[in-house]
């Protein structure tokens, strides 16, 4: 098993949006996320996937490891929450995984990674 807890940034949103090019508002502009119904930004999904599949990658034995991963965007991440991502064995060839805020709601559902064979 393995776990990462990540406390999210201003700073590190608006450096994942230069470096994906995913400039979106809602990535940057508290006052345009608001009119759009938001609380103020939020950080990007991709953000979230690529950092469980680091722990995942991790609890695999190395990202060359990993074959596939899924996952389902569940809840929203704002500057200053803290998610919690995890593995668990989830058969064979699998990974289960775990990406839940501060508060115990899942962020990411449905979160599995499948593993290449050795």
């Amino acid at each position: 098993m393995s776990e990462r807890a990540v406390t999210f940034t201003k700073e590190q949103i608006s450096t994942y949006a230069e470096v994906s090019g995913d400039r979106n508002p809602i990535h940057l502009d508290d006052d345009f996320a608001r009119t759009v119904g938001l609380p103020g930004v939020i950080a990007h999904g991709m953000l979230q996937m690529g950092l469980m599949a680091t722990v995942a990658a991790e609890a695999a034995g190395g990202p060359d490891r990993l074959r596939r991963l899924y996952c389902r965007f569940a809840g929203m991440v704002v500057p200053g929450d803290t998610v919690t991502f995890t593995t668990a064995p989830g058969g064979p060839g699998k990974l289960e995984l775990r990406a839940v805020n501060q508060r115990g709601e899942p962020v990411l559902t449905k979160s599995v990674a499948e593993l290449a064979a050795q």
